[in-house]
């Protein structure tokens, strides 16, 4: 409901009986509802948790062993009802601390209608947008948490049969079929291709889910990041045609860089089957290693079919893919994983491509993150 759509009911913390009742007419005759009027902080506290006023006017010298800003502090722990100020002081001190207490404005005696029903609005505005924030926020945590679970379920769920079709494929492999040995490889090859594609969109589907709800923690240490290169170019061999040359070419003999590992390997070897894969009719894949300026850099460069400047732009969202890539398959969520990577490194990545030109994607990491 709106706030002027129905009667705000306010109570009055004032311990000086004459101006209580002229703030009460005052109140009333713009229409608002008084539901009761109190002297000390500790009537206010009582009141409060009894009527659960829409608003309070709190004035800060009141009677009792607590002031008005001591009164709020407490009301604000356990009831969410904006409060607004009243006094006849003004002095540093007492606005600042009146602003700690999270207040929703300020009156100074003696009132004047018009300012006190402005200040009134827009207390009660501020407090109705903020509940409505706070309303959005818990619902999108929730439903981030409940995506985050229901993701993970899935990987899991989804690993533990790809598993065993994984070492069923690899049993049928060593046996011998009579005159089929052909025909039964080349069934395993597809059975074994199939599970390593799907193990690896579940790995990217489990990375987004954790990046999504802030989960991706850096495990920094030294890497031989030589090594490291050299290793996933090793394992991407497999993947690569007759057709494709990959090569790796680097500056340093030798270097180590403060990263995580894990991440890393996961960086690289997305860009680096990206460039086989949308190199369908082959050429140079390389991957370039320099170190200038405290930064490790690595490029990956291919001539495959490339990109337009509009496709760069949304490159790194989750679901994008390009306008050409055509039967080519891909779930769109690789690269929004790479940029999150690099981001939680502190570095940078660039991309220059065209249509039919091939691409080149520059990741630049801090030398020590």
């Amino acid at each position: 409901m709106n706030i002027q759509e129905k009667i705000i009911n306010i109570l009055i913390v004032e311990d000086e009986i004459l101006i209580a009742k002229n703030l009460s007419h005052k109140l009333e005759k713009l229409g608002y509802q008084i539901v009761g009027t109190v002297c000390s902080g500790a009537d206010a506290i009582q009141r409060a948790r009894e009527m659960k006023p829409d608003l309070i006017l709190m004035d800060i010298v009141i009677k009792g062993e607590i002031d008005g800003i001591e009164t709020a502090a407490i009301i604000n722990q356990e009831l969410d009802i904006p409060i607004i100020y009243t006094t006849a002081y003004a002095d540093d001190e007492t606005l600042q601390r009146a602003e700690n207490t999270d207040s929703y404005g300020y009156l100074l005696k003696p009132f004047k209608e018009r300012e006190l029903n402005a200040t009134i609005k827009i207390a009660l505005r501020k407090h109705q947008e903020a509940a409505k924030m706070r309303k959005e926020i818990i619902s999108s945590a929730a439903k981030s948490e409940n995506e985050s679970r229901f993701l993970s379920m899935v990987y899991h769920d989804l690993n533990t049969p790809l598993t065993t079709i994984q070492l069923s494929a690899e049993m049928l492999e060593d046996c011998d079929f009579a005159g089929e040995g052909g025909t039964v490889n080349k069934t395993v090859e597809r059975i074994k291709k199939a599970v390593s594609n799907m193990s690896v969109l579940l790995e990217d589907i489990l990375m987004i889910s954790k990046a999504d709800s802030g989960k991706v923690l850096l495990n920094l240490q030294s890497v031989n990041v030589i090594d490291l290169c050299n290793l996933i170019l090793d394992e991407l061999q497999p993947i690569a045609s007759r057709k494709h040359l990959v090569t790796f070419r680097t500056t340093p003999e030798k270097l180590y860089a403060n990263l995580d590992a894990k991440l890393l390997h996961h960086l690289l070897t997305n860009l680096l089957s990206n460039a086989i894969k949308y190199s369908p009719s082959g050429g140079n894949i390389s991957l370039e290693l320099t170190c200038e300026c405290e930064e490790v850099i690595f490029c990956v460069r291919d001539e495959g079919i490339g990109m337009t400047a509009a496709d760069i732009g949304k490159l790194f969202h989750k679901f994008e893919r390009g306008c050409n890539v055509g039967n080519i398959k891909g779930s769109g969520l690789g690269l929004c994983i790479v940029k999150h990577i690099v981001d939680l490194h502190g570095g940078t990545i660039s991309v220059e491509s065209a249509i039919g030109k091939g691409s080149v994607f520059t990741v630049a990491l801090p030398l020590y993150s």
